[in-house]
C-alpha cells in the first residue's frame, strides 16, 4: 500500500490519470490524497470529480476555494466565472449525487503517521494561518464541515464571500468566525507580521515589494505544528517540498506540471502538462 499526495488538479483528468499510471496505482490498494481545486479550469472536471468519487474509502480530498465555488454556483448564489468549465457538472445526470459528495468533503485532514516516532501530515488547501496550532485549525475546520454537512449549508455558501476579517480573534463569532476560516484555509497566501490575512496578492514571495507581506509559513510568531503540512492552491511557488511543507500546486492548469510525492519515501513525481486554461 502507498499513499500519494497531489496538488491541484483544476479538471485536468486526463493528466490525473496518466500521473497514475506513472507508479501503477492501485485503487484497491494505495490511497489518494487531493490538496483541493479538484475542480474549475480545465477541460473535465466532471471525469475528477465522478473519479475521486468512485475511488471510495481510497479518495480523500480538501476542498478548496473553487470547490467551494461551485457549491454556490449550483446553489445559484453566484454565476460561473467566465475561464471556469464547470457547466458539465451543472447538468451531469448525476449532478446532486456529486455535489452532495462534494460538500460532506473536509477542509482539513489530519493523518498520522503509523510510526510512532515519526510526524505525519495535514492537508488542507491553503495552509494553517499563523494563529493558530493544529487543534485549533482542527476545531474551527470541523465547525465549517459540520454546517456544510447539515441543511444549513446554503446558508453559509451564500454569506462566505468577504474579504474580512482578516485578522483571528476568539470573539469572533457566527459568519465572521467561519468567514475567516474558509478565507484561512482555502485561500490564504500572505499575511502581514501580525498574521492578518493579505487575500489580494497572489505574486510569487520574491517578486513582492511591500516589506509588510510573508507567506504564511514564514510569519515569525506562527504557533509550532510539527506534522508535515500539505498545500496546493499557490501555483506561482513554483512547488515547495521538504520535511515541513508540501506546497504541490505547480500549475498543472497553466501548462506547468502536475505534481505528485508518495508519502512514506518523500518520492516526487511531476508530470509537465499542456496550457489547459485560456
Amino acid at each position: 500500500m502507498a499513499t500519494y499526495l497531489v496538488g491541484d488538479i483544476q479538471g485536468c483528468f486526463d493528466d490525473l490519470k496518466t500521473l497514475l499510471d506513472t507508479v501503477s496505482f492501485d485503487e484497491n490498494h494505495d490511497h489518494l490524497y487531493l490538496a483541493g481545486d479538484l475542480v474549475a479550469r480545465g477541460p473535465d472536471s466532471l471525469s475528477v470529480l465522478r473519479f475521486i468519487k468512485s475511488l471510495g474509502a481510497h479518495g480523500h480530498a480538501v476542498l478548496g476555494n473553487h470547490d467551494l465555488h461551485l457549491l454556490a454556483v449550483a446553489e445559484g448564489f453566484k454565476k460561473p466565472k467566465a475561464k471556469d468549465k464547470t457547466q458539465a457538472i451543472l447538468y451531469a445526470p448525476d449532478r446532486a449525487e456529486l455535489l452532495s459528495w462534494l460538500r460532506q468533503q473536509p477542509l482539513l485532514i489530519h493523518c498520522d503517521s503509523s510510526n510512532d516516532n515519526a510526524p505525519g501530515f495535514v492537508m488542507t488547501h491553503a495552509g494553517i494561518p499563523p494563529d493558530w496550532d493544529l487543534d485549533s485549525a482542527k476545531r474551527h475546520a470541523n465547525a465549517v464541515e459540520s454546517i456544510l454537512r447539515s441543511d444549513r449549508y446554503s446558508w453559509l455558501l451564500e454569506n462566505m464571500y468577504a474579504n474580512e476579517p482578516a485578522k483571528w480573534s476568539e470573539k469572533l463569532e457566527g459568519i465572521e468566525r467561519f468567514c475567516y476560516t474558509i478565507n484561512a484555509l482555502t485561500r490564504m497566501r500572505f499575511c502581514k507580521p501580525d498574521g492578518s490575512l493579505d487575500m489580494a496578492c497572489k505574486l510569487p514571495p520574491e517578486e513582492v515589494t511591500d516589506g509588510h507581506l510573508v507567506p504564511w509559513f514564514e510569519v515569525k510568531k506562527r504557533q509550532p505544528i510539527e506534522e508535515t503540512l500539505v498545500f496546493g492552491h499557490w501555483a506561482a511557488l513554483g512547488g515547495v517540498v521538504n520535511h515541513q511543507l508540501m506546497g504541490l500546486d505547480t500549475g498543472c492548469v497553466w501548462g506547468g506540471a502536475l505534481t505528485m510525492v508518495r508519502w512514506e519515501d518523500r518520492q516526487i513525481f511531476s508530470l509537465p502538462c499542456p496550457v489547459h486554461a485560456h
